[in-house]
């Protein structure tokens, strides 16, 4: 009995093999160690030039953001 159930899970193992394949493709991770202080620090830039009170204020601060 142990013998057939073997056989199929060695079956079924080699056809999802032989359809799906092998991984091929080895994805990095999206969030580095930086990224958090880069979010932090593009989120501050956003709201200085949100709180910016005049138009020149807020030209020179969109100036330093890009």
């Amino acid at each position: 009995m142990e013998d057939n159930w073997n056989g199929i899970k060695e079956a079924l193992n080699s056809t999802c093999r032989e359809v799906l394949g092998l991984k091929k493709h080895h994805h990095k991770e999206w969030i580095s160690i930086e990224t958090p202080d880069r979010i932090k620090e593009r989120k501050n830039e956003k709201t200085a030039i949100n709180n910016s009170q005049t138009q020149t204020e807020n030209v020179q601060v969109q100036a330093e953001y890009i």
